[in-house]
């Protein structure tokens, strides 16, 4: 079992990074990609899926994040993608806040995942949660974030491709085209701020799984 690497960004894919380790290139799938640099040094808690035509590996910078995808696996109906999806949609104290708070809006919000699935993720992890102490890990007032404000701002992005690569880290993670870029347009909305690319993937899926 792989626990951990640290190494260097080779590359990326849509859905993926490229680590070195020792002249050795692992493909790790991440929550978003477009946040790591070329030979930037990463180190990612890792979880490998073992099946008889692959060996994948699931890396996270956090052992949180972690820990709530192994739980989220034990969810019918949620695969490692899915898992992978849903922690690139909030970070581990917004989807166990929401689980707790049954906030379904907030979990069909998430890629992939519909109303059945949700009432799904609720029913089986609600008090694995609590039992596990999730919610003094995160010291939880359950409470959600608020909403991001809208602004008057209008930006296009058809000419920007910083954000022609933010609407392609959404379409990997299981946006369609159409959503991705709505996402991205609130996200431009939303802050007058230059954020780096990895930035505005993470800012989009925020406002994505607010509205």
């Amino acid at each position: 079992m792989i626990d951990f690497l640290r190494g260097s960004m080779a590359y990326r894919g849509t859905d993926y990074i490229a680590i070195e380790v020792g002249g050795v290139g692992y493909q790790v799938t991440v929550t978003n990609p477009f946040s790591y640099e070329e030979q930037e040094s990463v180190f990612l808690y890792t979880h490998q899926v073992v099946r008889e035509d692959a060996q994948l590996l699931y890396g996270f910078q956090t052992t949180d994040e972690r820990d709530l995808f192994r739980l989220l696996l034990e969810v019918s109906g949620i695969g490692p993608k899915a898992g992978i999806a849903i922690l690139a949609g909030g970070n581990p104290q917004q989807i166990v806040s929401a689980i707790q708070l049954e906030d379904l809006k907030f979990l069909t919000a998430l890629p992939g995942i519909g109303k059945k699935t949700a009432q799904r993720i609720v029913l089986d992890l609600k008090d694995k949660l609590q039992k596990l102490g999730w919610d003094r890990r995160f010291q939880l007032t359950l409470s959600l974030p608020d909403q991001i404000m809208e602004k008057s701002v209008h930006r296009t992005m058809d000419d920007d491709s910083n954000m022609r690569d933010v609407v392609e880290a959404l379409t990997g993670l299981g946006y369609h085209e159409e959503e991705a870029r709505s996402s991205v347009i609130k996200a431009r909305e939303s802050t007058e701020k230059e954020l780096s690319t990895g930035e505005w993937v993470r800012l989009a899926l925020q406002v994505s799984v607010k509205r």
